[in-house]
């Protein structure tokens, strides 16, 4: 499994309500919580966002509140993939929980840069920076994470087992 796109880039402390602002929690349909993802922090986010286009950030990325709708949010949006040096827990959790591939990688938090085009091996952790022809080992996802995303999320991957 992988992902492929162009980089959005971020700093330390992107939080839930940056990520999808509170004003807008009244709806949980993913279509319109992706209209307005990120648009606190880069309000032309979702006018250039391209499905499969991949958000990578510094560090502690999803702090704030514990809401499900900030991963929903982005995975809407088309983005294939979470890069970040960390996550906060809840975020991390909320991120799998709905099938939104995250990877922690410290190096290619800093090295990569918005617009470069990078992509990502699920199986073995891999970063491929293919603008600047540079690799990082990220995490890989354990073999049971994968197919939960895979499958969409948590609750499609229970509902296939039955």
């Amino acid at each position: 499994m992988n992902a492929k796109g162009s980089v959005f880039k971020y700093g330390d402390n992107v939080d839930t309500d940056v990520i999808i602002p509170a004003r807008y929690l009244n709806s949980s349909d993913p279509a319109e919580l992706a209209s307005h993802c990120m648009e606190d922090i880069d309000k032309d986010f979702i006018g250039k966002v391209h499905k499969g286009d991949i958000i990578v950030a510094r560090k502690n990325f999803g702090c704030g509140s514990s809401r499900e709708h900030a991963p929903i949010a982005i995975k809407a949006a088309g983005v294939s993939c979470v890069i970040a040096e960390t996550f906060a827990r809840i975020f991390y959790r909320n991120a799998i929980n709905i099938g939104l591939p995250i990877v922690e990688c410290a190096q290619a938090s800093r090295e990569i840069e918005a617009g470069d085009e990078v992509e990502v091996d699920f199986d073995s952790g891999i970063i491929y920076d293919r603008t600047k022809g540079t690799q990082y080992q990220g995490q890989p996802f354990p073999e049971f994470m994968q197919k939960i995303i895979a499958q969409g999320g948590l609750m499609n991957y229970i509902n296939s087992q039955m």
